[in-house]
């Protein structure tokens, strides 16, 4: 089971859609996916149309709860994924971590009960806050790796280094296995020089951690949110469909990479 955190303190740079569509990319292609909605906006649940009186079961019970975890599955036309979703309790659940010895630890410790393994998931995708409290802390303790979305505008590269030094602090303190799945540009728009100079930097500055592939500016993602909805079903043939599609294909071939060379 790979346990995706997806993370970065800065607000819209594409978490949630990123998540979400890259999810659906990859049930589509035949993995077992898990969504788990970190953020107290929820805003991942509702892009998946969960409303908030189907969420019995949600990302505060797995941190908190005790309960036997109960992830909720959603069809979509190829495929389907399961979700944990966000309700409003989670946010306050900042402040009750903080209560908890093993506060850093309480989602890690929770995906690995028999209920959730017996499950088989292939991924577990996490979307984060953007914040580095405590819930994305829980989340890169337990994830096997980070993605990083990155908005391709001027001020890209600005605050990565705090969210590296975190990374770097949990490798050191409660996960050295974690380590950096990806960046992945998004919300490209190629024919601005902006966003090319911006691509040339970010590749420059972090070499192969950049995915190759980049989710482009696409209004059709934008709207695929408001009909509940991933942009896969909302409109198979876009350029943002297209592009997640690429995006889970060569997250697929990294991780392909990783066997045989942990193999040889």
């Amino acid at each position: 089971m790979r346990i995706i955190a997806i993370a970065n303190q800065k607000g819209g740079v594409g978490k949630t859609t990123t998540t979400i569509n890259l999810g659906a990319a990859l049930a589509e292609a035949g993995k077992r996916v898990l969504l788990i909605d970190l953020d107290p906006q929820g805003n991942t649940s509702t892009g998946v149309g969960i409303e908030p009186e189907q969420r019995g079961f949600s990302s505060y019970d797995l941190l908190l709860s005790g309960r036997k975890p109960v992830p909720l599955e959603v069809k979509t036309a190829a495929s389907s994924l399961w979700v944990i979703p966000a309700t409003t309790d989670l946010a306050s659940a900042d402040i009750e971590l903080h209560a908890h010895e093993k506060r850093s630890f309480l989602l890690s410790q929770a995906l690995r009960r028999k209920a959730l393994m017996e499950m088989a998931f292939d991924f577990v995708l996490i979307d984060c806050p953007p914040s580095l409290n405590l819930l994305t802390v829980n989340a890169m303790v337990a994830a096997t790796s980070v993605l990083v979305p990155l908005q391709a505008e001027f001020f890209a590269l600005e605050g990565l280094s705090q969210l590296m030094m975190t990374i770097r602090e949990i490798r050191a303190k409660a996960n050295p296995a974690l380590r950096i799945e990806g960046v992945v540009l998004t919300m490209a728009d190629m024919r601005n020089r902006l966003s090319q100079h911006v691509e040339a930097d970010v590749r420059a500055t972090l070499g192969e951690v950049v995915f190759n592939v980049v989710i482009p500016r696409n209004v059709r993602i934008s709207e695929a949110p408001s009909y509940a909805t991933t942009i896969l079903d909302y409109d198979p043939s876009s350029k943002g469909a297209l592009a997640y599609r690429a995006l889970a294909r060569e997250l697929l071939e990294r991780h392909d990479g990783q066997k045989r060379g942990e193999r040889g």
